[in-house]
């Protein structure tokens, strides 16, 4: 980004710290398709940071709460952020199980996919936006195609989620799962999700840069290491990797139906999520991380909805 637009990008970003409305009408018809950084930073600053940063200063905040469950029949036609509510055998550094990110990160990136796409999505009476939590044995998890889980490194499947989890899977679903940092991590959510789809017939794979996943709506040349705001301000913002040389790299992996569908897709060694939990808080964290995560999840929400 040359120094003009970041510039420009400061000074709205603090801007946008006092300002509780805004529109992305305006910037959304100059997007390019294939230009993420500078067109987001330029334009997507402006609206996403006088119409969002409202999101972390508006009731929902930081504070804790309950899991919302779903409360009524789903409208197919319309995209609902849905996370996958587990149980955790131990606690990570930095996670909190299930709720890793919750509901901030649901909220916001369900705004931004409203504003840069043309996706529809669920609100809710209040006309805010619809994001739920469901259990992994629960038969409406079949009612919503894409499910998020955070923090996997931590998880444990008991029999009657793994046999629900896997069939939904097997019949067409899609799960992503992010922000689980070094081996025993890896290990951990490596071992509980080949009791869902045993490794032998359904084998975890590394998806390359070169995937079309990669190249949807944005181009992204690279997956950031987005940390959690608190290593990035603990470290002063001198290093990304959560778990020092044990997770320098991160990897994109993937696990494929016999067709040849994605059914579960992995970001280990980064917080994606975090990225659009933290939008409004810090402009430099705004600037290195959130921009691109928006690009990644909405390149693999709209690659896992077409296909």
């Amino acid at each position: 980004m040359d120094s003009e637009t970041r510039r420009v990008s400061r000074r709205v970003f603090f801007l946008a710290r006092r300002t509780r409305t805004g529109s992305m009408s305006t910037c959304a018809a100059r997007f390019s398709r294939r230009q993420i950084v500078r067109r987001m930073l330029a334009c997507a600053v402006v609206a996403v940071l006088l119409g969002a940063t409202a999101v972390s200063a508006q009731r929902w905040g930081w504070s804790r709460m309950p899991p919302r469950f779903p409360d009524g029949e789903p409208t197919h036609r319309l995209f609902t952020f849905t996370r996958g509510l587990y149980q955790s055998t131990h606690r990570e550094q930095g996670g909190q199980g299930w709720y890793t990110d919750y509901p901030d990160a649901d909220i916001n990136f369900t705004i931004r996919l409203s504003e840069l796409t043309h996706t529809p999505v669920g609100m809710d009476h209040r006309d805010n936006p619809d994001h739920i939590v469901v259990e992994l044995t629960d038969p409406l998890l079949y009612d919503y195609p894409f499910l998020f889980m955070s923090d996997v490194g931590t998880v444990w499947f008991s029999s009657e989620e793994v046999d629900n989890l896997g069939t939904y899977l097997r019949k067409g679903g899609f799960l992503w799962v992010d922000d689980f940092w070094g081996p025993f991590a890896w290990e951990q959510w490596a071992s509980e999700i080949g009791k869902v789809l045993p490794p032998g017939q359904f084998p975890i794979v590394d998806i390359p840069l070169s995937d079309p996943i990669h190249h949807g709506m944005f181009d992204v040349a690279k997956v950031p290491q987005v940390p959690s705001i608190q290593h990035f301000r603990r470290v002063g913002g001198t290093s990304t990797s959560e778990r020092g040389p044990q997770s320098e790299e991160v990897h994109v992996r993937g696990i494929y139906d016999d067709h040849g569908r994605l059914m579960v897709l992995m970001t280990h060694n980064t917080d994606i999520a975090d990225g659009w939990e933290r939008e409004g808080e810090d402009y430099e964290f705004f600037y290195r991380f959130s921009v691109t995560s928006y690009a990644v999840g909405i390149n693999f929400i709209l690659h896992a909805m077409t296909h």
